[in-house]
């Protein structure tokens, strides 16, 4: 993906309209109409991913362009690193950790005065893990060894961090969406489908007891996700009553459309059944996050300002439900313009047309996204 030199971002950053709040209770730096101080009006959090730092793909995700930083850092109070933070980043080989571009994003980060999610511990989809683990031979005591690697790299990333880093995405995915069943993987025959989850909330709240630990997942409303749900609730009910320190879940919220066509959800009776799943996760105790939020345009016409419109419109949907949840805080997108978004390589459309599912453009400019998320964000109920 090919960087932008910035100027066209600059002129996007300056030409926001105003939208301030009647509260002021934000560091004074905050431009008002900023999606930071919105959602802090609200006593919510507003961040968004990046990431940009693997060799082979320089550009895709935004650290290099500063035009970009400079927008994350106007309209974001949280950062989560894309990809720099899991296994086959961090991870190369078994005796070795690489923590260069993770710390370099962390770094900036704290230089504008974000705070930093961290994500993720462990991505339980073998297809996530470093091809060294999914190979590896166990040896003659393999559930020890299981029990050791696992504990070693949760050991390692959060002391490393400590109290930079206040909130981590323990676990990632362990739900197979297609059945609602857990993921198997290397650890699975040593340690258990469940018994490596429960295991990893163990070890990090061991060695990151200050911090808030999220179970993150992409299970989203309508038909679609139906078995995904029902997998995660009974995942989060058996860690509940395994007394596992589990906080809270995160919603993923890559809404809109899924590679095959079929809506994530949107309408009377998607809408009522998403309330309810969320009903079941807030009734075990349990806090919730946005921690990836976009929307799919895959299947909608190519017609740009149709497309803008309808992607804010499925976008406002999704968040207006969910917000209206007090026990959630914290509000992440997944990349804030389309030209660094995932959505560009996941599923690209078959017209070839760039997906527009950020709240900015390929030029750094503000779609009605921005403005739906700004308006959800005033809406919602004040925590």
């Amino acid at each position: 993906m090919a960087a932008f030199s910035g100027l066209s971002g600059v002129a996007g950053i300056a030409g926001l309209s105003t939208c301030a709040s009647a509260q002021t209770d934000w560091p004074a730096d905050w431009p008002a109409d900023s999606l930071k101080a919105i959602a802090r009006s609200r006593g919510l959090r507003f961040g968004s991913a990046l990431g940009g730092q693997e060799p082979e793909s320089q550009q895709r995700f935004g650290f290099a362009d500063p035009a970009y930083r400079a927008l994350i850092a106007r309209e974001c109070e949280l950062l989560v690193h894309e990809n720099e933070m899991k296994w086959q980043a961090l991870r190369p080989s078994r005796d070795r950790f690489e923590f260069t571009r993770a710390d370099a994003i962390l770094q900036w980060a704290e230089t504008q005065g974000l705070s930093t999610r961290g994500h993720t511990l462990l991505w339980q989809a073998p297809r996530w893990l470093p091809a060294w683990l999914n190979q590896l031979d166990f040896g003659s005591t393999p559930v020890k060894a299981a029990e050791a690697i696992l504990r070693e790299h949760i050991r390692t990333v959060t002391q490393r961090y400590g109290r930079r880093i206040m909130s981590w995405d323990v676990v990632n995915e362990s739900v197979a969406h297609e059945d609602g069943e857990l993921r198997a993987n290397a650890f699975s025959p040593h340690l258990g489908t469940f018994g490596q989850v429960e295991l990893a909330f163990r070890y990090a709240a061991e060695y990151a007891p200050h911090a808030e630990l999220v179970y993150n997942d992409y299970m989203g409303m309508g038909r679609y996700f139906i078995k995904h749900r029902a997998g995660v609730l009974k995942l989060l009910d058996g860690l509940r009553k395994r007394d596992a320190p589990v906080h809270a879940l995160g919603l993923q919220a890559h809404v809109g459309t899924s590679a095959n066509g079929e809506w994530s959800g949107r309408g009377g009776e998607d809408e009522r059944e998403w309330r309810r799943f969320l009903d079941e996760v807030t009734g075990m105790g349990l806090k919730l996050l946005i921690t990836e939020f976009d929307v799919s345009d895959q299947h909608l016409l190519a017609d740009t300002a149709r497309r803008d419109t309808e992607v804010a419109a499925i976008g406002k949907a999704f968040l207006d439900i969910t917000l209206s949840y007090r026990q959630l805080r914290d509000v992440l997108c997944w990349g804030m313009a389309d030209a660094y978004s995932w959505l560009q390589v996941f599923g690209p459309r078959t017209d070839q047309l760039m997906k527009r599912g950020t709240p900015y453009d390929a030029h750094l400019q503000p779609k009605p996204l921005r403005q739906a998320l700004a308006a959800a964000l005033r809406a919602a109920p004040p925590r």
